[in-house]
């Protein structure tokens, strides 16, 4: 696994933006993380060594642009140089996620369906207003691998008719941080239910700073959220990826 952001920044564009830890970081840094900025990482699947072989080594998962959104408005310029490295790169699984899933359509490659079975494409919901907003466009879309983000889960969520044959997996997870918002565990394990029911792998990545349980309410360290989800031992999985 790695990492590579070919820009960074991002806006907020909905309620589980409101305490995104990008922007909390930046503003510790002093940085706008309302300025989209191209990175010294750019050109970064293609660069090669003396030998002629590629800098970054086949067969990794390649986390893309975790520090911003993929489908970003400002990115429109630079994003087609992106595409084609990654086209170039099918020794490269990538996972990018976005809020920005109605984008995708206008901004993906014309043979996208043909020569980008290697990207993995999550998209992010956060209560179930946003689920229905973002996941009916998700599913129709023609993305082999699709992966549902409830992450921060801040309200309950009922995915059942989005978990068609195409999802390949949920995944939950709670907020961080002093100002979280509150992660009911009953949430959690009522998607899992829906999960199970129609054979989704299911992944619970971290709980939140405050959680609530048989009606009590916890406080959780930092340093703990996501050994305390590993704990709980709810995963469930059902596929494997190709």
């Amino acid at each position: 696994m790695t990492l590579y952001n070919p820009w960074r920044g991002c806006h907020k564009i909905s309620e589980g933006c409101k305490n995104c830890y990008i922007h909390s970081a930046d503003s510790r840094k002093g940085i706008d993380t309302n300025c989209i900025v191209k990175t010294e990482q750019f050109d970064r699947l293609v660069r090669r060594n003396k030998k002629g072989e590629y800098v970054m080594k086949s067969n990794q998962l390649v986390y893309l642009c975790f520090s911003s959104d993929f489908l970003i408005e400002e990115a429109d310029v630079w994003r087609d140089e992106v595409w084609a490295m990654i086209k170039e790169r099918s020794d490269l699984r990538f996972l990018f996620l976005t809020k920005r899933i109605h984008r995708f359509k206008s901004v993906c490659p014309t043979d996208f369906e043909e020569n980008y079975q290697h990207v993995m494409v999550g998209c992010s919901v956060e209560n179930q207003s946003e689920a229905d907003k973002r996941l009916p466009i998700f599913i129709s879309l023609p993305i082999k691998h699709k992966f549902i983000i409830c992450q921060p889960l801040i309200g309950p969520i009922q995915l059942n008719k989005y978990l068609n044959a195409d999802i390949v997996q949920v995944t939950v997870g709670g907020e961080a941080g002093k100002l979280a918002r509150d992660l009911d565990y009953d949430w959690v394990l009522s998607i899992r239910d829906e999960c199970i029911k129609h054979q989704v792998n299911f992944e619970f990545r971290q709980v939140g700073s405050y959680m609530i349980k048989d009606h009590v309410r916890y406080s959780i360290p930092r340093n703990q959220l996501s050994s305390q989800a590993r704990k709980a031992n709810i995963n469930v999985y059902f596929k494997e990826e190709e």
